[in-house]
């Protein structure tokens, strides 16, 4: 598990993980600015968590639990605070948060009753973490720089989380009923 820990990719995703605090207390105290520049970080590390692991062959077990988490953390915490600052709707975080737990609980029964540990994002899933991170990134930038271009990205890309989060939530509910109800997975042949 240490060796795991160690390898490069994964001290990326915990230095992703580290900056969490430092970018809600920079939200909070309405330094939007540095917070910007946090996403940015964080961002850069996410993308290069991946790349290296391809590169250096450091995948590993530790780093495809660690990876999800630090992301969705992410994610999860800037709803909540943009929220409580006023700048996103409870509408949306409500949906989002809903959304979340909702997949962690089927995750844990697919895991309880069939041994399933394969929950691979779909195309939808992806399109909805791509809206939701467009969408805290302009939340952000709006109180910087409320240009034409980035007040309109801020409202399309929290309408298209909206839509998309439920969209993708019933859709994985739907792949999970598929996977509770193949024979593979059942054990029924």
């Amino acid at each position: 598990m240490f060796r795991q820990l160690r390898a490069l990719p994964n001290q990326l995703t915990l230095l992703r993980l580290s900056i969490v605090p430092f970018l809600v207390l920079s939200i909070l105290d309405g330094h939007y600015h540095r917070a910007f520049i946090l996403m940015v970080v964080a961002g850069i590390s996410d993308g290069l968590d991946g790349a290296l692991a391809r590169i250096f062959r450091q995948r590993t077990e530790l780093g495809s639990y660690l990876d999800p988490i630090a992301d969705k953390l992410l994610l999860s915490t800037l709803f909540l605070v943009l929220t409580h600052v006023g700048l996103v709707s409870m509408r949306i975080t409500v949906m989002v948060f809903s959304r979340d737990l909702g997949i962690i609980i089927i995750s844990a029964l697919l895991y309880a009753t069939t041994g399933t540990r394969d929950f691979h994002p779909s195309l939808v899933g992806k399109a909805n973490t791509l809206a939701q991170i467009l969408a805290v990134c302009s939340v952000v930038l709006a109180q910087t720089h409320a240009t034409h271009w980035v007040l309109w990205m801020r409202h399309a890309a929290l309408e298209a989380t909206l839509w998309l989060t439920v969209l993708s939530g019933f859709h994985y509910l739907w792949r999970s009923g598929r996977k509770l109800g193949s024979p593979a997975e059942t054990g029924v042949t």
